[in-house]
């Protein structure tokens, strides 16, 4: 990580740790993701070990602790008007945008951390798959990485927190949501393709089966920069303005 990004990423961790947000996020989020596992999915009623199932409610989850996260990042900077003095400091659009990212991005990999007690368990149950579960944690953290630069860029548009978490659990929800249309109503193959092509979830899907394949790589990857230069460009217009 360049030494320049360190300070702000520092600052963004303590701001987070100060308050309730960073663990009201972590138990609505593990508590959710084992309710749905444990009772809901039927995992106690299978005769194998699969985690496919309990990542299966993180998307559906990121929706809402997502937007938690990210939602004060930019929004709340412009309520305090700090967000003028931070593009005073010496510090390039670039490396604010990165800094807060990785802020947020390193809080995601700690909540992300907390559930590895589930694979212990589920170790114990019969055949395990380690190889599936290193593709299905990788593939968690492109999509978290995704869905941060998502609601970091909406709260740069938005002047409150409120308004930049609901906006950021619409955009989300259509991320997410609209990667199930195909499945829902009956298209051409060809434009059900062009859907999974531009929606996360498909992508996502083959690192739940424990499949590596470069094109869900360039997507993430590719959404995220998308996003993160996006939040840049709205810093440099209010810079100017």
């Amino acid at each position: 990580m360049h030494s320049a990004i360190q300070p702000i990423v520092k600052k963004e961790l303590k701001t987070y740790f100060n308050s309730p947000i960073a663990y009201i996020v972590f138990v609505v989020f593990l508590t959710a993701a084992s309710v749905w596992f444990f009772l809901f999915n039927g995992f106690f009623a299978g005769n194998y070990a699969s985690l496919r199932g309990y990542f299966s409610s993180f998307p559906f989850l990121f929706i809402i602790v997502i937007p938690a996260m990210t939602m004060r990042l930019w929004a709340e900077e412009k309520k305090m008007k700090s967000d003028e003095i931070l593009l005073t400091l010496p510090f390039t659009e670039t490396q604010l945008v990165l800094g807060k990212f990785f802020g947020a991005f390193v809080l995601f990999l700690i909540m992300i951390a907390l559930t590895l007690p589930v694979p212990f368990l589920t170790a114990f149950t019969g055949s395990f798959e380690p190889g599936e579960m290193i593709g299905q944690y990788l593939g968690t953290a492109l999509f978290g990485a995704l869905c941060i630069a998502v609601g970091m860029f909406f709260s740069s548009l938005c002047s409150n927190q409120i308004s930049a978490f609901l906006v950021s659990i619409l955009a989300l929800a259509f991320l997410v949501l609209s990667g199930y249309f195909p499945m829902m109503v009956e298209m051409p193959n060809a434009l059900a393709r062009i859907i999974n092509t531009l929606f996360a979830t498909h992508h996502f899907d083959s690192f739940k089966k424990g499949v590596l394949d470069s094109r869900d790589f360039i997507y993430f990857a590719g959404m995220t920069i998308l996003f993160l230069y996006l939040n840049i460009r709205v810093l440099i217009l209010k810079k100017w303005k």
